[in-house]
């Protein structure tokens, strides 16, 4: 079997699912789990921690991949209803938000000059790209100065899109969270905001993503001289692009 049938015949990530099991059921569990189940608060957090651990061990079992969206639903679950449960102050929350995308803008940043830099994990790796053609086509074009600027550049950029999250995240929780830790109404409140954190935070970023490999991906052609097709690996040139996960949601 070759690299490329092999690749083909790997699972494909079922979206739709991703987006219930990771963001849609435990927010709705933690809205709704007293009024529709009568649960405590506390059991409302554990049981929708059940839906990413289930849905991100079943993904890595089938798909031999960490589904980045269940571990960020795991930590978050685990990092806000850890406020809850042990009723430190709500204004917490907001800060915690905060903190994970800003924590990977910043890691991004000081990965700009390492040959693992966040850059090309998410974006200019050999899942999407036939990155050593690339590179070489570039140095015979004379053009790795120039490379290493448009890298910088989409990397700065890329870092901005999680400081953008980083405030979103924070304005989000400071204008849901509203009850004390502990209580049911801050659990439903929880509930709330991680609902809203795809459509007000992950939608903008992942915009914002498609962009930055949009800028990328054109200056590559240009300073390589190489065809689209053969920038991309052999599955990917003939479907549209995904890049890999780019904004965070904290």
């Amino acid at each position: 079997m070759t690299v490329s049938s092999h690749s083909a015949s790997k699972k494909q990530e079922n979206s739709f699912l991703n987006l219930i099991f990771n963001i849609i059921l435990p927010s709705v569990l933690m809205i709704k789990g007293a009024q529709w189940f009568s649960l405590s608060a506390e059991l409302s957090i554990a049981i929708a921690l059940l839906f990413p651990i289930t849905y991100g061990s079943y993904d890595l079992i089938t798909r031999k991949e960490y589904n980045i969206l269940s571990i960020i639903g795991i930590v978050s679950v685990l990092l806000t209803g850890g406020i809850g449960l042990l009723k430190l102050p709500k204004e917490w929350i907001a800060f915690k938000e905060a903190a994970i995308p800003f924590i990977i803008g910043v890691l991004i940043i000081a990965s700009l000059k390492s040959r693992r830099s966040l850059l090309r994990l998410m974006l200019y790796n050999e899942k999407i790209m036939q990155v050593e053609k690339v590179d070489t086509a570039i140095k015979e074009q004379n053009q790795e100065e120039a490379f290493r600027k448009l890298f910088k550049q989409c990397t700065l950029l890329l870092a901005s899109s999680f400081f953008l999250s980083a405030g979103l995240n924070f304005s989000l929780a400071k204008y849901l969270i509203q009850s004390e830790t502990g209580t049911q109404a801050f659990t439903e409140e929880l509930g709330k905001m991680t609902a809203w954190s795809f459509p007000v935070i992950a939608l903008p970023c992942m915009i914002i993503t498609v962009l930055i490999l949009y800028k990328l991906l054109n200056g590559i052609r240009k300073l390589s001289g190489l065809p689209m097709e053969d920038i991309f690996v052999s599955e990917v040139s003939n479907t549209p692009a995904k890049p890999a996960n780019g904004c965070c949601q904290g």
